[in-house]
């Protein structure tokens, strides 16, 4: 069940996050989707259930095997290994709960012309009501917007959700396609 006043899920991390599920129509139809630290494949679900053939990763082999559901699933140590998806895009890329900076510009890249990101994970703050709570796992204040430059921000948060407690910064944010006139428009839900 959805927690409309803060946007998270009731009962945990299970069903997919509010916020994507609020600017997943921002996802072009049809379009691949990938999840990256995919976990047992909340994201997958919902993203196939709309039609969207879908890719997650993880290195953890347990999550790969509850995620195989999905049209391809990638067992990869992605922080020690290399890009197991190089020269690849998608029309929607999901990351949440998982933050590694050296990863931020491939998976920004991995975002095809007209495509979305939706990325949502801890920040700076997380560390006084639980975790992670080491710097290197907590985005700075402003750090996603600033990664986040050579594509077109339609929505942005940086604050604290109370169901669990914790601090975090997410991001709705398109990848132009090189001849875009008129002007796109990007419908804002509530």
């Amino acid at each position: 069940m959805l927690d409309i006043a803060n946007g998270t899920s009731v009962g945990g991390f299970n069903e997919p996050s509010g916020w994507v599920q609020r600017w997943s129509h921002l996802v072009p139809a049809g379009a691949p989707v990938l999840d990256v630290a995919c976990g047992p494949g909340r994201h997958l679900r919902w993203f196939r259930a709309l039609g969207h053939p879908v890719t997650g990763i993880d290195r953890d082999p347990l999550a790969v095997q509850a995620a195989a559901f999905g049209d391809e699933v990638i067992e990869a140590d992605i922080e020690n290994g290399p890009w197991p998806l190089a020269g690849r895009t998608f029309g929607g890329v999901v990351v949440t709960n998982y933050l590694w900076r050296p990863l931020l510009s491939t998976i920004i890249q991995s975002v095809e012309p007209g495509g979305v990101l939706l990325y949502e994970t801890f920040a700076i703050g997380n560390e006084t009501v639980g975790r992670p709570a080491r710097p290197e796992f907590l985005l700075q204040p402003g750090e996603l917007l600033t990664a986040c430059a050579t594509l077109q921000v339609v929505a942005y948060e940086n604050g604290f959700l109370d169901t669990p407690a914790r601090f975090v910064q997410r991001i709705a944010a398109v990848r132009m396609p090189e001849q875009a006139a008129p002007p796109t428009r990007h419908p804002l839900h509530l």
